[in-house]
């Protein structure tokens, strides 16, 4: 049976990142949210971008289908998983998700830690580690990342990400309640590749 580790954090951290950077199947998280006209999402309530869809709140996802996912990857070693486009608020299709016999990998996204204490009680968690840097470099490179992918408006990209910014501590406070470990990128990496020479024959060099 494979095993998960889990990457939350706030976004823009770098999970994504460090995630390619470890070479292990990722499992996309963000991939399970709900569509833009699914009637049960949050609405901001307060602020410049008030009435608009809150996708910071872990209402605007679905972890039960993202963790029967997870169950499905560690007992089968494949799934069929949901392919979701940002920008279109909605789901675009689906893929197969093959670990091809790795006995690990990785599931990402800003919602990662809500399912950790599931993982762990059903024994197939790996680890969970919450991805931070300075407030400002995420930020920056959530911004960045935004307006290069198209995903909102400039004007609410620059109102959320500002927001986000100041709710970074809230959001790391969460993830370590939840079980999870704090770490920078570099840190992360370093913790989980000392993991994959036992499992995965990898040598930890890169």
């Amino acid at each position: 049976m494979a095993k998960v580790i889990v990457l939350a954090g706030p976004s823009g951290a770098g999970k994504s990142r460090l995630a390619e950077r470890l070479g292990l199947p990722i499992l996309r998280l963000d991939d399970f949210y709900k569509d833009g006209d699914d009637p049960t999402l949050p609405r901001i309530a307060h602020g410049p971008n008030q009435g608009l869809i809150d996708w910071d709140h872990p209402d605007s996802w679905l972890p039960s289908d993202a963790f029967r996912t997870i169950v499905e990857l560690c007992e089968v070693g494949t799934a069929d998983v949901p392919v979701y486009s940002i920008p279109d608020n909605g789901r675009v299709g689906h893929r197969l998700l093959d670990l091809v016999g790795s006995p690990l990998f990785v599931a990402e996204g800003i919602f990662a830690q809500d399912i950790v204490a599931d993982c762990r009680a059903a024994g197939i968690l790996g680890g969970a580690y919450c991805v931070t840097q300075q407030p400002i470099v995420t930020f920056w490179r959530r911004l960045v990342r935004d307006l290069r992918e198209h995903r909102k408006p400039p004007l609410v990209l620059l109102r959320r990400g500002w927001a986000l910014m100041r709710e970074q501590g809230v959001v790391v406070t969460d993830a370590v309640a939840k079980g999870c470990t704090v770490v920078s990128p570099p840190e992360g990496y370093v913790l989980i590749t000392r993991m994959l020479p036992a499992a995965t024959g990898h040598d930890g060099s890169r």
